[in-house]
């Protein structure tokens, strides 16, 4: 299936890597849902944008830590857009935390984002998915699954779930769909940073820089057409998952 012709679902599509991953796939002809919960004003203009362009946009609303809510994501972007053939989980939640302090609270809504939301999309994926099309799935998830650190304590189990889940789906729902996954490596400041910490996290790594955000489209669709890759993962990451040292070993901030 050509990309014009093709639709996709991208969740947490309103801002920073979902947005350009938005961004990207609608500049090459794909029809893009776009989700959102809490960012709906930053989707709407999204979409409209889109539209305005000649693009195909549409926002689709649920609260990811609602397993009702996200039942009809598939359905909602296919009655706006037609048949969904690309879904990227790309939806995160980063919370700070550790074995010493985490919260079930935290626990729950990393696992629901990260875990439950991806296998429950992926089942409606599969199962809306019309005969005789091909589909791919691509999970964005973290490097640091490759390089685990004590950091970052429920993100990172729930992301290093995804990973396997990204494995076992390829093996459970080939051949028609393939299943891949990005693990970004340091994107954009967050939060937590100042300009010197992201600047000092970018000179850390072996390639003294980060991916840049078109890359994360640009990746997605190599997968699109590369129909022999399945339950793989690419590092955008500046080589940061061969790094010796990690950061908790380094002191640095994430």
């Amino acid at each position: 299936m050509s990309k014009a012709t093709a639709a996709a679902l991208v969740t947490g599509g309103a801002k920073r890597i979902g947005k350009a991953i938005v961004e990207d796939l609608a500049g090459h002809g794909f029809a893009v849902a776009i989700h959102a919960n809490r960012s709906q004003g930053e989707a709407d203009a999204l979409a409209a944008g889109i539209n305005q362009s000649g693009g195909r946009a549409t926002v689709v609303g649920a609260d990811l830590t609602d397993t009702n809510a996200v039942a009809g994501l598939v359905g909602q972007a296919e009655a706006a857009l037609g048949p969904i053939s690309l879904l990227v989980n790309n939806a995160s939640l980063f919370v700070d935390d550790s074995i010493e302090d985490f919260d079930w609270q935290a626990w729950d809504r990393h696992f629901a984002i990260h875990v439950k939301t991806p296998a429950l999309l992926a089942r409606n994926f599969a199962r809306a998915l019309p005969e005789g099309r091909e589909g791919l799935i691509v999970n964005i998830i973290d490097q640091r699954v490759w390089r685990p650190t004590p950091r970052y304590f429920s993100y990172a189990l729930s992301k290093s779930a995804l990973w396997t889940q990204t494995q076992m789906l390829a093996q459970a729902l080939g051949p028609r769909i393939r299943v891949n996954a990005i693990g970004p490596g340091p994107t954009l400041k967050n939060v937590r940073q100042d300009d010197s910490d992201f600047d000092a996290q970018l000179a850390g790594l072996i390639l003294k820089r980060g991916p840049e955000l078109p890359e994360f489209g640009a990746t997605i669709r190599y997968l699109w057409d590369a129909r022999s890759v399945t339950g793989q993962m690419i590092a955008l990451d500046g080589g940061q998952h061969l790094a010796w040292q990690t950061p908790d070993v380094t002191g640095m901030t994430e």
